[in-house]
């Protein structure tokens, strides 16, 4: 893998509803979980950053369209965006329409110490089923575990396993794939079989509880880097002790 410059955060969640509160809720808790952090600008056609003094009111405007707008923090040198759209019910699992949203941040120490805080703060103010935070070039990999036909591999060209797409999954609350950091809501981590005290101690111990009573589970101490022999590993026993993760069986 090339080296990543991202950390992207990614939930999915409920689709948007009108007079939504979720959209101002995420990035204020956004702000909340990195010291300093103002998300008040938006990004013009020419990608300049446009001040937002109404942001909140501009947030709710776009919501009651059903839309979650890009948002930066107006500093190009250190770009951090957070934006949402929704998958309509046909390409989502269990037929219902899903509203993803992700923020990207610099990959560094400072936003690597407070990572579990700002999953936490998206994924429960979006009342997300499911989230991640992972390096930019792990969509990529995600891409090449996905199984587009029914004679497809067994196995990526990673050696791990392959994921239904979403739409043969049959509930959004089951988690389509691994990252980094796991966020799992109480349904989610119900639906995976999750925590096991007697097959998760190790991964309840780099887990923390949510205020909801959702999850983060850590998979790895530093973000996966899938030329780590060891981060393969800890996924392949990931994937191989969460068999409904992807839709490939029941739990």
């Amino acid at each position: 893998m090339t080296s990543p410059s991202h950390l992207v955060f990614t939930v999915y969640a409920p689709p948007l509803v009108s007079n939504d509160p979720r959209p101002p809720g995420v990035v204020r808790g956004m702000e909340q979980a990195l010291s300093g952090l103002c998300m008040e600008w938006e990004i013009s056609k020419e990608g300049q950053p446009i001040a937002l003094p109404r942001r909140d009111a501009w947030l709710a405007e776009a919501a009651a369209r059903r839309k979650f707008p890009l948002l930066c923090n107006g500093d190009e040198s250190y770009a951090i965006t957070v934006s949402g759209l929704e998958a309509p019910a046909g390409q989502s699992p269990g037929n219902r329409a899903v509203l993803s949203i992700q923020a990207n941040l610099p990959l560094d120490a400072r936003v690597i110490e407070c990572a579990a805080r700002m999953l936490v703060a998206i994924a429960e103010s979006a009342h997300a089923y499911w989230g991640h935070a992972s390096d930019d070039g792990f969509g990529l990999e995600i891409s090449e575990q996905l199984r587009r036909a029914p004679d497809a591999p067994k196995l990526s060209p990673r050696g791990l396993p392959m994921l239904e797409m979403p739409w043969h999954i049959r509930s959004p609350a089951i988690p389509r794939h691994l990252g980094w950091l796991n966020y799992w809501s109480p349904a989610a981590a119900q639906a995976i079989g999750f925590p096991d005290p007697a097959r998760d101690a190790e991964l309840l111990s780099r887990s923390q509880r949510t205020p909801s009573g959702g999850w983060v589970v850590q998979l790895t101490e530093a973000p996966l880097d899938l030329d780590n022999p060891a981060h393969i590993d800890a996924l392949l026993r990931a994937y191989e002790r969460f068999p409904a993760i992807g839709g490939r069986a029941s739990p």
